[in-house]
């Protein structure tokens, strides 16, 4: 059974999971799917159509699954989808799709929402990344697994954030950021090495981490281009799966790579 507090507002088309419990003062619109273990504190609001997996939790005065923050939006059916135990802490707010997007904003499982951080419509966001107080998405960006968003940093629309990368605080993201690494802007946006810690506390071995470190040195430390480094890092380091994710990534860049 779901404990429902009598002062909630819960629409007749949400679909409440067993174990789920709803504070006062909450809301669940319409075509709402929460799964089983769900808390939503007071003054959450959880909007729809949106389908969540299990034993998420809403903090007080979180706004998921509200309309698109986009001037082409009409009121189409659009959605989000998001998998299992995030943590949606308070005044964060996450857009659905649009249409012109393909109609769905995608959130993993495992993953640290904190206060005022924004996704916003269309963005594709994976497992366990952290989301400091204040990190913003613009609409359209994807967010790949373990990634570090830091406090108070956008990310235009488009760009990527590659795996395991963390991003400073204050850090203004126009392009995509490499996977494994390190960004910060104390004064410009650039590459200060390999997020060696992070890599590390996530199972990382010292030989793992010594590879990407080598690919790096290729290239942000010598004084190769882009394609020389990945000539390079292919010719010496080709052994490495994590360094072969890094060229993929690289080869794949559309909007440029923050070195």
């Amino acid at each position: 059974m779901s404990e429902i507090d009598s002062r909630a507002i819960v629409s007749a088309s949400a679909r409440i999971g067993q174990g789920s419990r709803i504070g006062p003062f909450a809301v669940v619109g319409d075509d709402v799917e929460l799964g089983e273990g769900s808390i939503l504190e007071h003054h959450a609001a959880v909007h729809g159509p949106s389908r969540f997996g299990r034993e998420n939790r809403f903090h007080p005065f979180c706004a998921v699954g509200s309309d698109p923050q986009d001037l082409t939006y009409r009121g189409e059916k659009v959605s989000l989808e998001a998998g299992d135990c995030n943590d949606f802490r308070e005044f964060c707010t996450i857009s659905r799709g649009t249409k012109k997007g393909g109609g769905v904003t995608r959130v993993g499982s495992h993953n640290l929402i904190m206060a005022y951080a924004h996704i916003g419509h269309d963005c594709r966001v994976g497992s366990h990344t952290i989301f400091v107080n204040g990190a913003t998405l613009a609409g359209h960006v994807t967010v790949e697994d373990y990634a570090t968003i830091g406090n108070f940093s956008p990310v235009q629309q488009f760009c990527r954030i590659g795996q395991h990368a963390y991003v400073g605080a204050h850090t203004v993201i126009t392009q995509d950021v490499p996977p494994f690494s390190k960004i910060v802007s104390p004064r410009d946006t650039r590459c200060y090495g390999v997020n060696s810690v992070g890599l590390s506390r996530h199972g990382f071995s010292a030989e793992r981490i010594e590879a990407i470190e080598k690919a790096y040195r290729f290239l942000v430390r010598s004084k190769l281009n882009t394609t020389q480094a990945v000539e390079k890092m292919r010719g010496t380091l080709s052994d490495s799966e994590d360094v072969l994710t890094l060229i993929r990534f690289i080869e794949s860049a559309e909007r440029g790579l923050t070195k």
